[in-house]
């Protein structure tokens, strides 16, 4: 009976070694998987960092361009009043060049001279 006893033990001991052998093999499949999330964790939390970063500048330079778009839209709105253009800065600018012949100037001047707001004027269609 003792014998029998020790062949029961023996077998429960490896049936036990056979059960911790496979429950090893599974743990360290499963910490190799634990590894692989955490690389993969770390990974995606440094892409969300960058993303982030480059929203952020983004989302500051669309901020300044909007509050300097309102300053501007602002002061132009106090600024919307009549008031007499510059009569063609691009010609008159044309009578400090030396490669335009003398008569071309002064037909430039005589132009300048004319002081017809109403000829230089240009306004915007209307709206339908």
């Amino acid at each position: 009976e003792a014998e029998e006893k020790i062949e029961v033990l023996k077998a429960d001991i490896e049936s036990h070694t056979a059960h911790a052998a496979r429950l090893e093999k599974e743990i360290a499949e499963h910490d190799a998987d634990i590894a692989t999330w955490k690389g993969d964790l770390k990974a995606a939390s440094n892409v969300r960092a960058i993303d982030k970063a480059n929203y952020d500048t983004m989302h500051k330079d669309y901020s300044e361009s909007v509050d300097a778009l309102q300053r501007a839209i602002a002061v132009l709105k106090k600024q919307a009043h009549d008031r007499p253009q510059a009569a063609l800065a691009q010609v008159s600018a044309l009578r400090s060049l030396s490669l335009i012949p003398a008569d071309a100037k002064k037909t430039i001047d005589l132009f300048l001279a004319q002081q017809d707001p109403e000829g230089l004027e240009v306004s915007a269609p209307e709206a339908y």
